[in-house]
């Protein structure tokens, strides 16, 4: 028995026992905490650039006056000798004074975060790298300014917002910045988009300046700051019936005329799309298969180009009356649709009636209006039909 009790092990002291399961029991979120503040305080603060503001030793959103005032101050410094900046300091410390004085790019900034010239630092670093900092040459940034006015936008202002949305067509709004570079540079593309649009879209411009309407029509960041993903000049589209943000859509194509009338023209109206048709096409897929008592309207373009808008709206409005096709002019197969259809030249619009007379041909480009009243002039067949056979027959025999 005496042995038996010494050969006993030792048992631990409770309290020893209880302080192991304490640690493993907090030793996984001890180490998720551990995790998270490294995550905020050094990954997160790396993954956001520092304010334009810290270039200049002055809190967020600062008066242009106390912009002035810390340059100064800096400046004084560097000419004194006090302080010898590296270069790259130095260009961030005048790209700063530079964005933070102009009053329209520090509302832009402040507000929506938009910096356009940023890759100027990164220009000027490798230009004057190993260089002095009197070398460089100001201004950093080029000042882009366009009047809006002289290009006949409609502006859509707080007071007149709501009432924009009540028509019923949709709506196609550029919000911009008359400092923007971007904004100027997309300014005559723009009222080419207007033109397209007319008669089947509206269209509009919000300027960044009015801060309540541009900030309901921003993205929403963290905290509720607003921003806009891609810059500006940002588009948003309400669809006919469409009275408020749940309904809206936002582009993110690029900026390009084709691009955006197409979303227009596809996502917001749902408009068909008119296919090309290759001569060896035209007569087996189109003249054929398109149902006998409908009017063939067929285009010929130069450049190949989607229909535009206000055709493919009358591609659905007249869809009872008539079916359309898109042709590409070449010189090669010019004397093909000379001798079956009497085109001499793109662009071109053809009405193909199965009447006993000849086709109707307009040359030349059609606007909206134009093409509507065209439309309206040739939407119905004639009373004397014949058959398109001899014509199916002809386009075959040459291709």
């Amino acid at each position: 028995m005496a042995t038996s009790s010494a050969s006993r092990v030792p048992a631990k002291p409770a309290g020893t026992s209880s302080i192991l399961s304490m640690l493993k029991a907090y030793s996984i979120p001890f180490i998720l905490f551990c995790a998270s503040l490294f995550y905020q305080l050094v990954v997160i603060p790396r993954a956001f650039p520092r304010s334009h503001y810290d270039a200049l030793g002055i809190k967020s959103q600062s008066s242009i006056e106390e912009v002035n005032q810390a340059y100064e101050k800096l400046s004084s410094k560097w000419n004194l000798g006090v302080e010898v900046p590296s270069t790259i300091d130095f260009i961030k410390a005048r790209y700063a004074f530079e964005l933070l004085t102009n009053q329209i790019w520090k509302g832009d900034y402040d507000l929506f975060g938009i910096d356009e010239q940023f890759h100027v630092i990164e220009k000027a670093k490798e230009q004057y790298a190993g260089r002095s900092i009197s070398e460089i040459s100001f201004p950093l940034l080029e000042t882009f300014s366009f009047d809006h006015e002289d290009h006949a936008f409609d502006v859509i202002s707080s007071e007149n917002f709501r009432s924009k949305l009540e028509t019923d067509k949709a709506l196609l709004i550029q919000i911009f910045s008359p400092g923007s570079v971007r904004c100027a540079q997309f300014s005559n593309k723009w009222k080419r988009i207007v033109t397209l649009l007319d008669g089947v879209a509206d269209t509009g411009v919000i300027d960044l300046a009015d801060v309540q309407l541009a900030t309901y029509l921003a993205e929403k960041g963290p905290g509720g700051l607003p921003f806009f993903r891609h810059g500006i000049p940002a588009f948003v589209a309400f669809p006919p019936g469409c009275r408020g943000l749940r309904c809206m859509s936002r582009y993110e194509g690029e900026l390009s005329i084709d691009s955006v009338t197409d979303w227009v023209a596809t996502t917001i109206l749902s408009l068909p799309r008119i296919r090309y048709y290759s001569k060896e096409s035209m007569a087996q897929d189109f003249l054929l298969k398109s149902k006998p008592h409908k009017v063939k309207v067929i285009f010929f373009s130069q450049t190949g180009e989607r229909a535009t808008p206000f055709i493919r709206q009358a591609a659905k409005n007249y869809s009872a009356y008539a079916t359309f096709a898109f042709v590409l002019w070449q010189e090669g197969e010019s004397s093909l649709w000379w001798n079956m259809l009497g085109v001499e030249s793109a662009p071109a619009i053809v009405f193909l009636k199965e009447t006993g007379v000849k086709p109707v041909v307009h040359h030349g480009y059609v606007n909206s209006s134009l093409f509507v009243d065209i439309m309206e002039k040739n939407k119905n067949q004639g009373t004397y039909l014949f058959s398109l056979l001899p014509l199916y027959l002809a386009i075959s025999s040459v291709s």
